[in-house]
């Protein structure tokens, strides 16, 4: 049976992991993401544009699916994720996802990706944004503990948005923390392997925390927090799942992406409903003070928002637009009257 050959009008723009590789190599990672965090940075400071809402998760005992949807005036965007901590006893990833991009007019995808490595890019550019905004001045020092899947980009992002150079690193897994050392070294970090949490933060100005397991845990205590220091919170992402002390949370500046979002599957899903947070919109669009002071403890608790991800596929979009780092899919049923999707069928039976 030979189907007729689409229009225009039927393929969507495809990129492949394959291809994501390749676009990320041929920009070099650093700037990558820092055109990336340009991108989120300049979303977050149109933050009232956007029709916001917190993800729609589904959560079983082995882990989540989750739908991350927002808009603009133009463009409508999703990405569909999960979150399986046992993942890697089997082989599979913990975090996998792909996305797509819209076109408010006719709603039509513009962009159909994969956003496995595009995640673990875009929150990576976004801690290092952040960090750019509530790190201590001259910060050199980060401790990484979690050296999982996510580890490396995190320490990429630092370098080429607050010029982080060396590494702390800790995790319960030794030969993560050995994946993670042996990359890093690599890509030029002066990296220390650390016996546990309590000497990685030793000397740190910014302590990023990327744990994995779905559980209320306590990845770092009060007394390994003093004053001045950045912490990143990047794992706890979802009910039932936290990485810092709550006297930690009492004692920081908290700042949020959404705060609707945040409160149930953030660090402060441990405080009161209505313990204040500073929205990162208002830091970067600079009518709220973010780093007050050398001895301010600056808290980024982080659990991904839509507003990143479209900020991530419409600059994907953007870099692929007149390339070959994407192919054409054959995606939207497109047939000669709009009206005769049942003809279309038929004549493709009888072509």
């Amino acid at each position: 049976m030979m189907i007729p050959t689409p229009s225009a009008l039927a393929y969507v723009p495809f990129v492949s992991v394959a291809n994501m590789m390749r676009l990320v190599h041929s920009l070099g990672p650093e700037h990558f993401l820092s055109e990336l965090a340009a991108y989120i940075e300049e979303d977050f400071r149109r933050w009232p544009d956007f029709d916001k809402t917190p993800r729609i998760a589904s959560h079983s005992r082995d882990g989540v699916i989750e739908l991350m949807p927002t808009a603009d005036a133009e463009s409508y965007g999703f990405k569909y994720v999960n979150g399986h901590p046992k993942n890697t006893r089997t082989g599979h990833q913990t975090v996998t996802a792909f996305g797509v991009l819209s076109s408010v007019a006719t709603g039509y995808p513009l962009l159909l990706s994969e956003m496995t490595l595009l995640t673990a890019l875009r929150t990576a550019a976004t801690s290092a944004l952040v960090g750019r905004y509530l790190a201590p001045e001259g910060a050199r020092v980060m401790a990484l503990i979690g050296n999982g899947a996510q580890c490396e980009f995190q320490a990429l992002a630092f370098r080429a948005l607050c010029g982080i150079g060396t590494l702390r690193l800790y995790d319960i897994d030794p030969g993560a923390t050995a994946k993670a050392a042996r990359n890093l070294r690599a890509q030029g970090f002066d990296v220390t392997e650390c016996r546990d949490a309590i000497q990685a933060v030793e000397g740190a100005q910014i302590i990023t925390t990327c744990t994995a397991d779905k559980q209320y845990a306590t990845i770092l205590t009060d007394n390994m927090v003093g004053a001045g220091v950045h912490i990143n919170a990047i794992g706890g992402d979802c009910p039932g799942k936290t990485e810092l002390h709550r006297d930690i949370l009492l004692r920081a500046d908290i700042f949020v992406e959404y705060p609707e979002q945040t409160r149930i599957e953030g660090e402060i899903q441990q405080l009161d409903p209505d313990h204040p947070v500073t929205e990162l919109w208002q830091v970067m669009r600079g009518t709220v003070e973010g780093r007050r002071n050398a001895r301010q403890i600056t808290l980024f608790d982080s659990v991904g928002f839509a507003t990143e991800d479209f900020s991530a596929l419409r600059y994907v979009a953007d870099q692929v637009r007149g390339t070959d780092f994407h192919e054409p899919l054959d995606l939207m049923a497109d047939p000669d009257d709009p009206r005769d999707l049942f003809g279309m069928l038929m004549r493709a039976r009888d072509a």
